[in-house]
């Protein structure tokens, strides 16, 4: 199917509590201003893709929250509190409802293009489908189609669970929809292919980096 009949879903944790492994790779003081810049490049991405019709995000920060919704997402507080996989399913099942064809993402993708969401989601089959991450083992994308539950299995392994749970895997050339952050490794390939306006600015502020080229809207 084409056209925007997507909505895409991306859950955001409170900022204090975000991206722990990511400690260090910016001064500490700065550290929830990365989180919630790379949140950003990853809304305006997804926000911009042609086949997303409508960008939900499940928090509870009031920044994030903020912030997101300034991009035009609609925000919903994570009413379950009962971590990312019931966040997911609560904002995928419940606040969207399963007849929509929904998109769960991971809010650490400041590298992503519009295009490459686009092209996995012309590719998603009409059940779950899933993309998995750079390194193959985690999952950076989980949809589901009208009338299908989403039953998101993310964390240690989430690939090979999805797969498991007879999710289909899209394979494609995304590279920035599969670089999420987790460590500084992961944020200085995500600079390689070109991140958000959002991070580049930030890192460019802190001195860390002369030459951040923000990710292109489009090929």
């Amino acid at each position: 199917m084409s056209g925007a009949d997507w909505t895409a879903v991306v859950p955001v944790k409170r900022l204090s509590a975000a991206k722990s492994r990511l400690r260090g790779a910016v001064p500490d003081a700065w550290h929830e201003d990365l989180a919630l810049a790379m949140v950003r490049d990853t809304i305006a991405a997804v926000g911009a893709c042609e086949q997303v019709g409508e960008v939900l995000v499940v928090t509870d920060d009031s920044s994030a929250a903020a912030a997101v919704a300034a991009l035009g997402a609609r925000v919903v507080p994570d009413t379950p509190t009962a971590g990312l996989n019931e966040a997911m399913r609560f904002g995928a099942d419940v606040a969207v409802g399963a007849g929509r064809r929904r998109a769960v993402l991971a809010g650490d993708l400041p590298a992503l293009r519009p295009y490459e969401l686009g092209a996995a989601l012309l590719s998603a089959g009409s059940g779950r489908s899933f993309v998995a991450d750079a390194a193959g083992t985690g999952t950076v994308l989980l949809t589901a189609g009208p009338g299908t539950a989403l039953d998101p299995r993310f964390g240690v392994g989430s690939a090979r669970a999805h797969a498991a749970s007879g999710a289909e895997p899209l394979t494609g050339d995304w590279p920035g929809l599969r670089q999420d952050v987790d460590t500084a490794a992961d944020l200085r390939t995500v600079l390689e292919l070109g991140a958000g306006e959002h991070t580049c600015a930030l890192l460019r502020h802190l001195g860390l980096v002369t030459g951040c080229v923000p990710a292109g809207p489009s090929r």
